[in-house]
């Protein structure tokens, strides 16, 4: 089923799934968000397992189950991931001084653009 390009204005049709909802125009639009090389395998096997489990609830608990980007600003959202101040990839480790809640927005956004340093 052919789309139109989701960048404002363009007049190209998107024909693929694969393109993400851009024209190849804007290719350079597209997320590869779910392509990380990193996220093969179970969530075990990547170690985030019962022992993360727990913690990954002690620091929700830590901080209010609050996203602390959000709370920062003065906002108060909901959080529902732990992330990695210093990615594990970089060094950082599972210590709670590393590990911050965030909403699944700030999270994504934090990750895309870690990868995009890359």
């Amino acid at each position: 089923m052919s789309r139109p390009c989701r960048q404002y204005g363009c007049p190209n049709v998107v024909k693929l799934r694969s393109q993400n909802g851009y024209c190849n125009n804007h290719e350079s639009m597209r997320s590869n968000w779910n392509k990380r090389p990193q996220r093969a395998g179970s969530t075990t096997e990547r170690g985030y397992g019962h022992a993360w489990r727990k913690l990954r609830e002690k620091v929700l608990q830590r901080d209010g189950y609050l996203c602390v980007n959000h709370y920062a600003k003065g906002e108060i959202v909901e959080a529902t991931d732990v992330d990695h101040i210093v990615s594990k990839e970089k060094g950082g480790t599972d210590e709670l001084d590393n590990l911050q809640s965030l909403c699944a927005q700030c999270h994504q956004e934090k990750t895309a653009k870690e990868d995009s340093k890359q």
